[in-house]
């Protein structure tokens, strides 16, 4: 299920827990309407969770480090972009 999906099975849970007054016998429209929000929910996150994890871009970071080329030496700093893949 992608998100586009997740958005609409929530919009519908909450059309039919908010929006709709009638009541049919057997079954409770408000009970499937926060079901189907539920299930709207964690379908967005798994969604959002797989796309982070598979994302052609990796994550980069920047890591400051600090060195002396002798003892006696100045300390210096040197900033670089490490990625993660």
């Amino acid at each position: 299920m992608g998100l586009g999906a997740s958005i609409v099975i929530f919009a519908i849970g909450a059309i039919l827990k908010f929006g709709v007054t009638t009541t049919a016998s057997g079954f409770n429209l408000a009970a499937i309407g926060v079901i189907l929000m539920i299930i709207g929910v964690v379908g967005a996150l798994i969604s959002v969770l797989f796309l982070a994890s598979w994302s052609p871009y990796p994550r980069r970071r920047m890591v400051r480090d600090t060195y002396a080329d002798d003892v006696d030496g100045p300390v210096r700093t040197r900033t670089r972009e490490v990625r993660d893949y």
